[in-house]
């Protein structure tokens, strides 16, 4: 196993046991949720991230790593909501949505290793606040797709949006660990 797949592997086992504890005390809840409305709650954490990149202040004092946390499990929640589209059972077993988030991080993580092959690790040199733009970027894109329907002429539809966002974020929580081991 890489270095990069150990280091995913204990964000992702964050991100997973969060998720799993936040669905015992509220269950499924966020199936009410519309896809906008799980692109606008993973926006949201976004751009408070960058208003703290941007000034160095923060106010509600809670760290930025939980806000990359919630847009790795909010964007894992949107995978899963596009999957069950049309599916009107609301409250999922734990198991059924454990096994979901799984299933929709599994392929995810597959994905940035093959991304992360061919482009050779460049994301270790990339700074926090670029990452950040590139969520921020992913969300738009996401929103105007979401605006048109779904309808795309030749791009990729929202579910690579937003695999490539809990790529993002898990980079930026490695680079936060390796930002605080270094000081």
């Amino acid at each position: 196993m890489t270095r990069t797949e150990e280091e995913f592997e204990q964000e992702t086992k964050k991100c997973r046991d969060i998720f799993e504890k936040k669905t015992r005390d509220y269950g499924t809840s966020w199936r009410i949720l519309r896809l906008p409305s799980l692109t606008d709650q993973i926006f949201i954490k976004a751009k408070r991230i960058r208003s703290i990149e941007e000034t160095g202040e923060n106010k509600i004092g809670d760290d930025v790593r939980g806000e990359y946390v919630a847009m790795v499990n909010y964007a894992v929640m949107a995978l899963i909501q596009q999957e069950l589209d049309g599916n009107t059972q609301m409250e999922l077993p734990l198991e059924r949505a454990m096994e979901l988030y799984d299933k929709h991080l599994g392929r995810t993580v597959r994905l940035m290793l093959d991304k992360n092959h061919d482009y050779g690790e460049a994301w270790r040199q990339m700074r926090i606040s670029s990452m950040t733009d590139l969520i921020l970027m992913k969300l738009k894109r996401i929103k105007q797709i979401e605006d048109h329907d779904g309808k795309t002429i030749i791009s990729e539809g929202v579910e690579g949006g937003y695999m490539d966002i809990i790529n993002y974020s898990l980079f930026c929580l490695i680079r936060l660990n390796e930002e605080q081991t270094n000081k």
